[in-house]
């Protein structure tokens, strides 16, 4: 069973696709492939290698735009693949001070001072 792109871009209020998210490779996570059995280990170490290896220490956040995540069902013996989109957003600060961050420029006619906003 599968969805199309335009299926799931329908389906949704606010969709965030553009080109520069397909311009990295996505975060691999793969879920229940610590079997011992040959054919899972197999299945993780193709998915492992179809993307490059990503250096934690190295990763700047603001690359990683998509994350895959492959799960597999061992009832089942089934694999689901779920393809997320990835935002990077400040937290811990005021909505003001994030649209600032974020280069969104808020409506500031109402306000008299920028000390409003912050």
């Amino acid at each position: 069973q599968y969805s199309l792109i335009k299926d799931v871009v329908s389906s949704l209020k606010r969709h965030r696709m553009h080109e520069q998210q397909f311009t990295h490779h996505p975060l691999l996570v793969l879920s229940n492939f610590g079997l011992q059995q040959i054919q899972v280990k197999l299945m993780a170490s193709m998915f492992q290698n179809m993307f490059p290896s990503i250096n934690v220490h190295r990763v700047n956040l603001n690359s990683i735009k998509r994350c895959l995540l492959v799960s597999y069902d061992t009832e089942t013996q089934l694999l689901d693949f779920r393809h997320y989109s990835v935002k990077v957003v400040p937290v811990g600060m005021s909505k003001g001070l994030k649209k600032l961050l974020q280069e969104k420029f808020p409506n500031m006619s109402r306000l008299e001072d920028i000390s409003e906003l912050l």
